[in-house]
């Protein structure tokens, strides 16, 4: 069987600047490079390892649709210290959908709202 490995994740926001500052301000994330898509601005981001692109589509595109629904749901990322990261983050007034719980014994979750409807999970394990 082929061997696959993971390449990117990809966002389309009608301001990809303002969407990666988020991810840069908030989630320690790294532009890498801007580059045009025709006449869309995709901006190349490290986000935790992983690249992500995110692209300028016009105003008018729909939404993402609120959850539940099928498909892609949220994003998760691994920190050391959950409270310390939500309190950092509530400061920075990033708004929180969830606020850190935990549903089993070693496992502490968390969710925030991303630009363009994106949903973070945040965890910490252990």
């Amino acid at each position: 069987m082929t061997e696959f490995t993971f390449d990117h994740f990809h966002l389309r926001s009608p301001d990809p600047e303002a969407a990666a500052a988020f991810y840069v301000d908030c989630l320690g994330a790294e532009i890498r490079d801007r580059v045009m898509n025709g006449e869309a601005l995709r901006v190349v981001m490290n986000l935790g390892g992983v690249a992500m692109f995110i692209e300028q589509v016009p105003a008018s595109t729909p939404a993402a649709q609120a959850t539940p629904h099928q498909g892609l749901e949220h994003i998760g990322l691994k920190v050391t210290d959950l409270a310390a990261t939500a309190a950092a983050l509530k400061a920075k007034g990033v708004r929180f959908t969830m606020e850190p719980k935990s549903p089993k014994p070693g496992l502490s979750i968390a969710f925030l709202a991303a630009p363009d409807g994106v949903m973070v999970e945040l965890l910490q394990r252990g």
